[in-house]
């Protein structure tokens, strides 16, 4: 799987996957984290001018998006129920999505990310499981809970790497964390 910055040519299949994975998690009970026009070209665009998207491809095909965008993110200005590892620039993921064809989308844009800054950040909706799981068998550990950009109060749960020092938020009600290997029992340790 190889990642490059999106460009133009890209927006109709970052739209369609968009819109693939809004049925994907409608179909798995997570019906309104990406509710009506969310994400479209209103969040694309400018993401593409700044040079903040980018795309997975599996022999020539677009297979999955995210967006890296370094710097402050207003909805983690306000984190309850934890503190932050650090205070510290940092890097942030968003709209991460696949077309569901390949499997390691999010490992590659982790893995990625990780690679472009020692400091990253992500979140998702309380009923995103299969995020959750992605992001919790990466190897993070918990921090605290997020305000949506909406106002509505988010379960997330911020997760710390020992390996490369980068912390992830993700909504979670479960607060579980799995060792896949990559670091230490010690620096899996849940905070609370």
């Amino acid at each position: 799987m190889e990642i490059r910055k999106s460009t133009a040519d890209d927006v109709p299949a970052i739209l369609e996957i968009f819109w693939s994975a809004k049925a994907y998690m409608a179909a798995h009970g997570n019906p309104t984290q990406w509710g009506g026009g969310y994400p479209g070209l209103p969040e694309l665009l400018p993401d593409i001018a700044r040079g903040d998207s980018y795309v997975l491809t599996e022999n020539g095909t677009v297979v999955g998006t995210f967006s890296f965008i370094t710097g402050d993110e207003p909805t983690y200005q306000v984190l309850l129920n934890g503190r932050w590892h650090a205070d510290r620039p940092y890097g942030t993921i968003h709209r991460l999505a696949s077309n569901g064809t390949v499997r390691g989308v999010s490992r590659a844009c982790f893995d990625f990310c990780t690679g472009l800054s020692d400091y990253v950040r992500v979140d998702t909706h309380a009923d995103n499981r299969a995020m959750q799981a992605a992001i919790e068998g990466y190897g993070f550990r918990k921090c605290g809970n997020i305000y949506a950009s909406s106002g509505t109060l988010l379960r997330s749960t911020v997760f710390l790497s020992a390996g490369s020092w980068s912390s992830l938020v993700i909504s979670s009600s479960t607060g579980r964390l799995a060792n896949s290997g990559r670091f230490s029992s010690a620096a899996l340790a849940l905070l609370t």
